[in-house]
């Protein structure tokens, strides 16, 4: 049996989430949820998350994309997740290119991040409308 578990001040955000990019494509185009799991080599994971809260969050919030998280794994002190909504599968790879091949990512934080980490997985999920609860 599955749970829905929903956690007051997630629930908000996402709802804004949802709303806020079906606007911006004219309402009913399903959400485009990056489920993303992230391994940090031994104790790299707080020096990792910091440059991520503070560096990565702002440039991606700039180009449209929305970050829920990161949250921290409390199993594993290396491990942290977070997940990356785009208003839609056709904005998916144009919104990624423009963080991946920008300045800010080539010119410093590809260089400092990338070897902080062991190893990373994506999980690419649909939010179609009323089905996205948190």
């Amino acid at each position: 049996m599955l749970a829905t578990v929903i956690f007051p001040p997630l629930q908000g955000y996402i709802l804004d989430l949802l709303r806020s990019s079906r606007k911006a494509v004219g309402g009913g185009i399903p959400l485009i949820i990056e489920m993303r799991t992230y391994k940090t080599k031994p104790g790299k994971r707080a020096e990792f998350v910091e440059i991520f809260r503070s560096r990565s969050i702002p440039a991606h919030a700039e180009i449209g994309m929305k970050i829920l998280g990161p949250l921290l794994s409390v199993e594993d002190a290396d491990t942290f997740f977070f997940m990356r909504g785009f208003p839609d599968l056709a904005s998916r790879e144009p919104m990624k290119a423009k963080f991946y091949e920008g300045e800010l990512w080539k010119g410093e934080l590809e260089s400092i991040m990338m070897p902080m980490l062991e190893k990373y997985e994506v999980v690419l999920v649909e939010g179609p409308e009323g089905m996205v609860r948190w």
